[in-house]
This record gives structure tokens, C-alpha cells and sequence, in this order.
């Protein structure tokens, strides 16, 4: 197997919320009862004006080959929706469509980064980015934003992990999986740092975008440093706001020259986002938005909820966040003790592992996010599910000696 996988992919590791996803599954299949909390995925439905957009463009034969980085009618939703909700002026030949997010983001690496590239990726991070980075040549550079920073990166941090070879920051705000979001401020002192080292550009992911809780005032980073637009790469997509992971269609607005090179990384690998697909986050864009408030006003008493109960647990120390549906709970009260089973808790990893045998209850360990002892849960469920979930894990906690 050692000389049939390149290198280039032996410098990654398997995704680690999706290796708790399938862990889960199969423990469910063995019979075991199984509270999974791992995946980042709403549990409501997609509207059916979009599912009803979708089997439209079927029925008109919208089933071929499209633009390669998408369709000029999502193009135009998605600069509107630019426009409508960020402040931000695209022009079509500005904007990239892929399947997903992730594809975005790995295009725009994949376009820019040369062996040596360096790529400052923000800890607690998304898992995906450092092995992006890796895959594409390039050389991730963590720089942890600490739980007494509200988990976010400091303007100082940034500029002393700044070098000749940096190429890129990646900015996640709202952030999985903490759930921190940037203020207007942190967003200013970061551009100021930006504004010293004008060879450096800015990813940033938007997914969370729209969950965004109490008075909590959203902004991304090309909103609050317009002089900055063009070397900003602001991406988003469809999948957690109008709840169509499935459907895979990120997006993305640029600097033209940048979004070229993308659209050429996509010829030569995926091509087109599904015809269907687009046609249905078209739909999504510029159909009726008033759905989204509600959903997260749910998402708001789901956080409310686990960080109550987990505050409530024995050792562990949960922030409350400002967006997204993930909590980053601390384990460190819990670091050297023992389970029932004889498993000493002396990680994230170890916590992870023996809660999951003990009361089948499946979360994502923090090392796999670049900042422990901690962990994910992500509360895209029921409240049901997490009252239950969060029963099984104070019962743990409290049995811990």
C-alpha cells in the first residue's frame, strides 16, 4: 500500500467527524443504542420550494452539462444575494460555483498554493483545512486562538505567524467548532495586521453565516475592510442555512484573476456542480428567506440547552458560543481520572473513546481540531436527542473517579 499511495496523500489524515459518523452508524448496526452528536448537519428538512425548483428543472430537461464553476442564473443569485446581505459588489465573472464548499476552498488552494506556500490556519480549526492545505503543496501554519480569547486569533498572533511564504489566512466565522464569531472590532485589528503584509490573501468560510444568535452583529471580513476585496476570498454555500448538504453547491466571490484560476483546477477535476442542484440553490438565493430566522431561533434553544446541562456536568467547562450549531466543551477538570472500566481519561481522545463504550454517546475529540482537551458536539438535533445525549454524559462524568 506504501507505494501505491502517493505522497501528497500520505501527508493527510482521514476526516475525524466523519470517522465518528461511521463509527456511530456502526455501532447502531451492531444494536447498540447510539446517540450520535459528530455530524455537522441540520436535521431539518430542505424547503419545498427548493425540492419543487428541483424537480422543475428535471421536468424542463435541466439535466446537462453546465459553465464548469456554474450556471449564469446561480452566478447572478448568488452576487445578489452578495449584494443583499454582505454589502458586497461581484460581478458574474467574479463568482465560482463547485460541489460544495469544500470544493471551493480546495480550488483555491489547488490554483495558488507552490511547494513551500505557507497557509495560516487559525486552531481550534475545521479539520479539513490543514490536510487541504497539505494536499494542495502547501504548508499549514496553526496559530491557536485560545478559550480566554473566545477561541479567536489575535491580531499579535497573526502578524508574528506572518513570513515571505505565507500565501494565505483562512478566517472561519461563524467558526466549526467552536461556534465563535468575529466582531466588527476583531475583524479591524485583524485587517490592520493584513493591510502590513499585502502579499498575504483572505479565505473566508461563511458557512455559518445565518446562525447567528441574540443580538450577536454578523459581518464578514471584505464588509468591514472594502479595501481589502481583492485579495478576499468570501465563501459560502447552501448546505447549512437552507439545510441541502446533499445537494453539494458551495460558492464563492473574488478578484477576477483568482476566480479564473479556479474555474481552470475545476475543468480539470469535477467540471459542473450538478445541473439539478443549481437550479435548486437558485431557488434558494432568490426565493422567500424568512424560514431561515426561525430555524435558528431553534438552533439558539438547542445551544441554550447543551451548554446549560454540560455546565451542569461534573469537570467539564462549556463557553457559550455566538453562532453555528457546535458547543467546545473543556475537558481538563477531568484529566486524570478513571472510568468504571479501568480507561484512564488522560485526553480528549481518551474521554472521546470512553464515553462513546460507556453510554453510546459518539462526539468528536478536540485534537482532531488542533486545540485540546476538548470536544465537539454539534447540536443539529432534536432537543430530545440532546437532553438525552447530555443525560448519558453527565452520568459519565459523575462516574468518572
Amino acid at each position: 500500500m506504501s507505494q501505491l499511495q502517493s505522497s501528497a496523500l500520505a501527508r493527510v489524515k482521514p476526516s475525524a467527524t466523519l470517522a465518528v459518523t461511521a463509527r456511530a452508524r456502526e455501532l447502531k448496526r451492531e444494536g447498540r443504542d447510539v446517540i450520535g452528536l459528530g455530524a455537522g448537519e441540520p436535521d431539518f428538512d430542505t424547503p419545498d420550494n427548493v425540492k419543487r425548483a428541483a424537480v422543475d428543472a428535471i421536468m424542463r430537461g435541466e439535466t446537462k452539462y453546465t459553465d464548469v464553476d456554474g450556471l449564469p442564473e446561480l452566478k447572478a443569485a448568488v452576487a445578489a444575494k452578495f449584494a443583499r446581505e454582505n454589502g458586497l459588489s461581484y460581478e458574474i465573472n467574479q463568482i465560482h460555483v463547485a460541489p460544495g464548499g469544500k470544493a471551493v476552498l480546495y480550488n483555491a488552494l489547488v490554483a495558488t498554493l507552490s511547494p513551500g506556500d505557507e497557509v495560516i490556519v487559525p486552531a481550534p480549526y475545521w479539520v479539513s483545512y490543514p490536510d487541504m492545505v497539505l494536499l494542495a503543496g502547501g504548508e499549514p501554519v496553526t496559530v491557536v486562538g485560545h478559550e480566554a480569547d473566545g477561541f479567536k486569533l489575535r491580531p499579535e498572533a497573526l502578524d508574528a505567524a506572518i513570513t515571505p511564504r505565507t500565501k494565505w489566512l483562512i478566517l472561519n466565522s461563524p467558526s466549526n467548532p467552536t461556534g465563535a464569531a468575529y466582531t466588527r472590532a476583531e475583524l479591524e485589528a485583524l485587517a490592520d495586521v493584513m493591510r502590513r503584509h499585502p502579499h498575504v490573501w483572505v479565505m473566508t468560510d461563511d458557512m455559518y453565516e445565518h446562525l447567528i444568535y441574540g443580538d450577536f452583529d454578523y459581518l464578514t471580513f471584505a464588509q468591514v475592510a472594502p479595501d481589502l476585496i481583492d485579495r478576499t476570498l468570501t465563501v459560502n454555500g447552501v448546505s447549512k442555512a437552507y439545510a441541502m448538504t446533499g445537494w453539494r453547491i458551495g460558492y464563492a466571490g473574488g478578484p477576477k484573476p483568482l476566480i479564473d484560476l479556479m474555474r481552470k483546477v475545476a475543468g480539470q477535476t469535477t467540471s459542473n456542480p450538478s445541473s439539478v442542484s443549481q437550479w435548486a440553490a437558485v431557488e434558494a438565493l432568490n426565493g422567500p428567506q424568512d424560514f431561515i430566522r426561525g430555524r435558528a431561533a431553534a438552533f439558539e434553544r438547542r445551544r441554550d440547552l447543551v451548554v446549560s446541562m454540560l455546565n451542569q456536568a461534573t469537570g467539564l467547562r462549556c463557553p457559550t458560543p455566538e453562532g453555528a450549531f457546535y458547543v467546545y466543551p473543556s475537558v481538563e477538570g477531568l484529566l486524570g481520572r478513571t472510568a468504571p472500566d479501568g480507561t484512564v481519561i488522560d485526553s480528549d481522545d481518551a474521554f472521546v473513546s470512553a464515553l462513546l463504550d460507556a453510554e453510546g454517546v459518539a462526539v468528536v475529540q478536540g485534537s482532531a481540531f488542533g486545540l485540546s482537551p476538548y470536544f465537539r458536539i454539534s447540536y443539529a438535533t432534536s432537543e430530545d436527542v440532546l437532553e438525552e445525549g447530555c443525560r448519558r454524559i453527565q452520568r459519565f462524568c459523575a462516574s468518572l473517579r
